[in-house]
């Protein structure tokens, strides 16, 4: 091996994922690349190029990896020294959908994806760091901030990760495929093909796949010749068949077929050959499995007549949400995508109520509150949503309420049939208090943050997570600066913010043990949601309020948006805002796995390991609850 090639096996071999190969392995990679030396300001590649035959690792400097947001050029990542990027050619057959571009003088390993695919392939490690990293699109959160100081917004990373989702998802495959025994002669296998309308047919021993035949088979083996049809169908099978485990992905079935150079993949019971047959996965099916995304869910959402259509495209969320979550991919992504698909779906209930009640007598605006308000809604909890209509005359004011409520309860009725459960405190637009006009609004929140200690009864801290959904976005902007408004310098109202934020009751004890339930039908378990996500929760708006920050209504991004206001409390911040993410997937799966709201978690079902990860957790929440005590006057509501 020449002295450059073992300079380049040295330094791989001290990053992910290169350190999960053999020295030898990297020396026969290494001798492969191609060293870049990039000159400040030089692009490697940019926003709609074709995809290279290479990935790349960064070697010295640093590259930009840009995308377009809101006609401006904004910084999704910042690729150091260890750092890879450009995997798009390794899952994706389009164009890049970022530029890469050095920000100094740099060099780049420039690694070729023929060279590297069969160790991705033979190291499920490899693949799984390869796969995550496509996904995330970035490794370091704290560089997710624009040249501003601002974090990126959730569109700028939208559409790119709807698109890289598909990728990760697991494979619709036959789960029935046609199987016969080696002895069989080819004419009569090539007419059960043909009178079952299928492409291939697995041949077995013992059940166990020992080869496979396709149209492909009978075209080339048969049809020119070369095998007479009378001979037996091991003579023209192809073996050894290449299988997957089940729940394969898009882009491990996409790689294993480009490196065997095969069109079907057979699944079998462990991923080996020397287990039972489950199914047959077919080029076909990657091709569909690519039309499955968010993007094409939404389009389904669009085209939707009925509730049933609905909730069944709500029971495919969940499927890809826990599929995204079994293959790692980072919370904050997942609940985009499903915030988005969540949206949708109650946007087009209200299109269908409007469908059946005819045109609204005035403007209004939909507005989601809550969970969804805050675009945390992974789970099919309860809908939560005010209905806000412009100020009409009086005489008129009656039948325009009217209207909007019968507006309102068909459409929570639609979204109870999709799975949403009606909010046990009655906070829908629905109910006669939820559903008025502006100036009634107005003067609701006025009463609230003005003189909160005399109408605590009916303030609940949701109604300041809003995101709207449907209809005259200005109205939402009018509410909006009316809260805003009433902030400034309110000391009684985030007195009373803050003592809510500090009410709930502490997660661990004195001795650092878990605080369970002592009684009812969640004895001994934990509970997630009141003990630990709420407080996070109301601390990141009362905050992010006291702030005077807008627009900014998911708590993780709350917390990250404060580390960079309040650099003086950045640490706590940020470990709140990792903390958040970590619960809310501790809560997610837990809801997945016993199909309820995941509030309760079962401590004796969980691993050691998985303990002291939610003790972490709760950590950063009691220098929180100080910070909140130092920074607000909690007298009067103590």
């Amino acid at each position: 091996m020449n002295t450059i090639a073992e300079h380049i096996a040295d330094f791989l071999k001290e990053y992910p994922p290169f350190d999960n190969l053999t020295f030898q392995e990297l020396s026969d990679i290494a001798t492969n690349i191609r060293v870049l030396n990039l000159e400040k300001h030089a692009v490697l590649f940019q926003i709609n190029d074709l995809l290279h035959d290479s990935f790349y690792v960064v070697a010295s400097g640093v590259i930009n990896l840009t995308t377009i947001a809101d006609a401006e050029e904004t910084i999704i990542n910042k690729c150091h020294e260890g750092d890879i990027f450009g995997l798009r050619p390794f899952f994706a057959k389009n164009n890049y959908m970022m530029t890469a571009k050095a920000r100094e003088e740099s060099i780049v390993y420039a690694i070729p994806i023929a060279v590297f695919r069969p160790f991705v392939a033979n190291n499920s490690d490899v693949l799984n760091f390869l796969l995550e990293n496509f996904a995330i699109n970035s490794r370091h959160a704290k560089d997710n901030v624009n040249s501003n100081g601002k974090l990126i917004s959730d569109t700028a990373f939208y559409v790119d990760q709807q698109s890289e989702m598909q990728y990760i998802q697991s494979l619709a495959y036959n789960n029935s495929p046609l199987t016969t025994e080696s002895n069989r002669i080819i004419k009569d296998v090539a007419i059960l093909m043909t009178e079952s309308m299928v492409d291939n047919i697995v041949i077995c021993e013992k059940n166990n796949p020992i080869g496979i035949v396709t149209n492909a088979d009978l075209s080339s083996k048969i049809a020119t010749g070369r095998y007479p049809i009378t001979e037996t169908i091991d003579k023209i099978m192809s073996s050894p068949v290449v299988t997957v485990i089940e729940n394969v992905s898009l882009a491990e079935a996409q790689l294993l077929m480009l490196k065997n150079n095969v069109t079907h993949l057979c699944v079998t019971k462990d991923g080996t050959s020397k287990s039972a047959v489950k199914g047959i996965i077919s080029e076909h099916d990657l091709i569909v499995a690519q039309a499955s995304n968010p993007g094409v869910l939404i389009k389904e959402i669009k085209r939707s007549q009925l509730p049933k259509d609905l909730k069944q495209i709500r029971d495919r969320l969940s499927d890809l949400i826990q599929n995204s979550i079994q293959k790692n991919i980072p919370i904050s992504h997942i609940s985009n995508i499903a915030s988005e698909i969540n949206l949708a779906i109650i946007k087009r209930a209200v299109e269908l109520s409007i469908l059946d009640l005819g045109s609204p007598p005035a403007r209004f605006a939909w507005l989601s509150i809550g969970s969804q308000g805050r675009k945390e809604q992974l789970l099919l909890t309860d809908q939560d949503s005010i209905l806000i209509f412009e100020d009409v005359a009086p005489e008129k004011y009656r039948e325009v309420k009217d209207y909007f409520l019968r507006l309102a309860k068909r459409t929570t009725s639609i979204l109870e049939k999709v799975g949403y459960e009606y909010c046990p405190n009655g906070h829908m637009g629905s109910n006669m208090l939820w559903c008025k006009s502006l100036t009634d609004w107005t003067k609701q929140y006025n009463s609230w943050m003005n003189t909160p200690g005399e109408n605590s009864n009916d303030l609940s801290s949701i109604f300041f997570d809003y995101e709207i959904v449907f209809g005259e976005p200005k109205i939402e902007e009018v509410i909006e600066n009316v809260i805003f408004k009433n902030a400034v310098n309110n000391t009684l109202f985030f007195d009373f913010l803050g003592n809510d934020a500090l009410k709930r009751n502490s997660p661990l004890s004195f001795f650092k043990k878990f605080i369970v339930e002592e009684e009812g039908p969640h004895k001994t378990k934990f509970d997630i949601k009141t003990r630990a996500l709420m407080p996070l929760i109301d601390a990141a708006r009362l905050l992010i309020l006291n702030a005077n920050i807008k627009g900014i209504k998911n708590t993780y991004l709350r917390f990250k948006q404060l580390a960079i206001t309040d650099s003086k409390n950045a640490e706590i911040y940020l470990s709140c805002a990792e903390a958040f993410l970590t619960l809310s997937k501790f809560r997610t799966v837990e809801g997945l796995k016993n199909d309820d709201s995941g509030q309760y978690i079962n401590l004796r079902e969980m691993s050691k390991t998985d303990k002291e990860k939610l003790k972490n957790a709760l950590t950063p929440m009691k220098d929180l609850e100080e910070l909140i005590k130092s920074k607000f006057q909690l007298t009067q509501f103590s």
